[in-house]
């Protein structure tokens, strides 16, 4: 698999993810629990998902 079709799978997956955590949820997810789910804070610690790959990272933007 090439390195784009690679990270287009995992911007896929991280969306669908997003999207289950935001249909499970009665309120609009917060900036935190975003992170909780794309595993922000386990790529700065250096740990990796179930699968291996590096968390997710998301910058993070604050209004």
């Amino acid at each position: 698999m090439s390195a784009q079709a690679d990270v287009a799978l995992t911007e896929i997956e991280m969306c669908g993810e997003l999207i289950v955590a935001a249909t499970a949820s009665e309120n609009r997810l917060s900036w935190d629990q975003i992170d909780e789910v794309l595993r922000v804070g386990d790529e700065r610690a250096g740990r990796s998902d179930e699968s291996g790959k590096p968390a997710a990272s998301l910058s993070k933007r604050r209004d």
